[in-house]
C-alpha cells in the first residue's frame, strides 16, 4: 500500500469514536495508507456477544458477524491484561474484571488488591491484543502480539487508558500511562499487532 495507491478501506466493527481515532494514530504511525471508518449503523445491528474464553475467538467472532452486514473489509479486536500468577486474569474479563460499571480506578483497586502480597517474577503481567480480518463472513486474518511488563504496587502516570498506570514497562523504565503516544504505538501490543496486520494487506493487496 504505497502513498500513491487509493487507500484500502477497513471497516471498524465498533461505533466508538475513540476507537477510529486510535486505530487512525496507529495508522498514521505505521504509515498505513487505509481508509478507516466505523460501521454504518452500528446500533442498530444484532450485537455481537464477547463471551469467549481467548482473545482471537472473541476477535474473529466480532469480525465474521459484522462483516456479514457491511460491503468490505471489516476489522475487529479483543485485548487484555494477563498475569499469570492470577491463572491469566484478569484476561478476556479485562474491561469486566470489577464490574460492567465499573471505572478503570474500580477495576485497578481491584487488581492491586489481587496482587497484595506478590513480589518478584509473580508481578509479571502481559497486555495481550489480537486483530482479526473478515469480509462477507468469511476470514481474512487473524494476528496476535504481546508486551512484557510487571504490575507496580500504585499507579503511575496521567496518561493512558484501563491498567496503563499500573503496568511497568522496563524496557524504557515507565509505565505505560508514563510515555508518550508514540512511544506506546510503537511499542504497545496494540501498535505491534496492528503493524502486523497492515504488514499482511500490504501484501495480500
Amino acid at each position: 500500500m504505497s502513498a500513491q495507491s487509493k487507500p484500502l478501506q477497513l471497516i471498524i466493527a465498533s461505533s466508538n469514536e475513540g476507537k477510529l481515532r486510535e486505530y487512525r494514530a496507529l495508522a498514521a504511525s505505521a504509515d498505513a495508507s487505509l481508509d478507516l471508518v466505523l460501521i454504518p449503523n452500528f446500533g442498530a445491528l444484532p450485537k455481537f456477544d464477547e463471551a469467549a474464553d481467548t482473545f482471537a475467538e472473541n476477535a474473529m467472532g466480532k469480525a465474521l458477524h459484522y462483516s456479514r452486514f457491511c460491503e468490505g473489509l471489516v476489522i475487529a479486536d479483543d485485548s487484555g491484561l494477563v498475569v499469570p500468577a492470577l491463572g491469566g486474569a484478569p484476561g478476556v474479563h479485562s474491561a469486566r474484571y470489577a464490574g460492567l460499571n465499573a471505572s478503570d480506578a474500580d477495576r485497578i483497586h481491584k487488581l492491586l488488591e489481587a496482587m497484595r502480597g506478590k513480589k518478584g517474577e509473580d508481578r509479571r503481567a502481559r497486555f495481550v491484543c489480537v486483530v482479526a480480518l473478515a469480509e462477507r463472513g468469511e476470514p481474512r486474518g487473524v494476528f496476535s502480539a504481546s508486551a512484557e511488563g510487571e504490575l507496580l504496587d500504585a499507579p503511575r502516570g496521567d496518561g493512558g487508558f484501563g491498567y496503563d498506570p499500573i503496568f511497568f514497562f522496563p524496557t524504557l523504565g515507565k509505565t505505560f500511562a508514563e510515555i508518550s503516544r508514540e512511544e506506546k504505538n510503537h511499542h504497545s501490543h496494540r501498535g505491534k499487532v496492528f503493524r502486523k496486520a497492515v504488514d499482511f494487506l500490504a501484501c495480500a493487496t
